[in-house]
């Protein structure tokens, strides 16, 4: 005997185009992957321009995020910490007083130049004492060159 609601011949299930006609909705509801993790938004910008680095992929819970940057965690690469809850920020060594924490955590740079390209780092710091490492990237491209001829 053959399952009534689906036909081997056609290769089609039947109710499955009524499940969709009666609940749409369930096509617009975003489940995320498990491959998307915490990560910075790589940026490219023209020498003198505003830039956000922003993070990607928050894990739920951040307390705060620690910028460094370049790969290493440390002391001269620190650009800076916000405290997500109450937005206090604090600068360390690699701040230039360009860079400043926006309260979702993402990293504003004003007037950037070639030296800030490079590799960027945040660290999440989560409850329990849990952290997060994020990497992005800025690319900072001069003004067009114009030759003479």
């Amino acid at each position: 005997m053959e399952f009534p609601a689906a036909s081997t011949h056609r290769g089609l299930v039947p109710w499955l185009g009524l499940m969709l006609a009666v609940f749409p909705s369930s096509l617009t509801t975003r489940i995320p992957p498990t491959t998307e993790q915490f990560a910075i938004v790589s940026t490219v910008a023209a020498e003198g321009q505003d830039v956000i680095l922003r993070i990607r992929n928050s894990p739920p819970g951040v307390l705060g995020i620690f910028w460094y940057r370049g790969r290493v965690v440390k002391d001269s690469n620190f650009i800076g910490y916000i405290a997500l809850g109450p937005g206090d920020y604090v600068t360390g060594p690699r701040n230039t007083g360009r860079e400043t924490a926006l309260f979702d955590g993402s990293l504003i740079i004003t007037n950037v130049t070639q030296s800030d390209e490079g590799i960027y780092l945040a660290i999440a710091l989560l409850p329990n004492i849990q952290r997060a490492r994020a990497l992005g990237s800025l690319n900072v491209y001069g003004p067009p060159c114009v030759s003479s001829s």
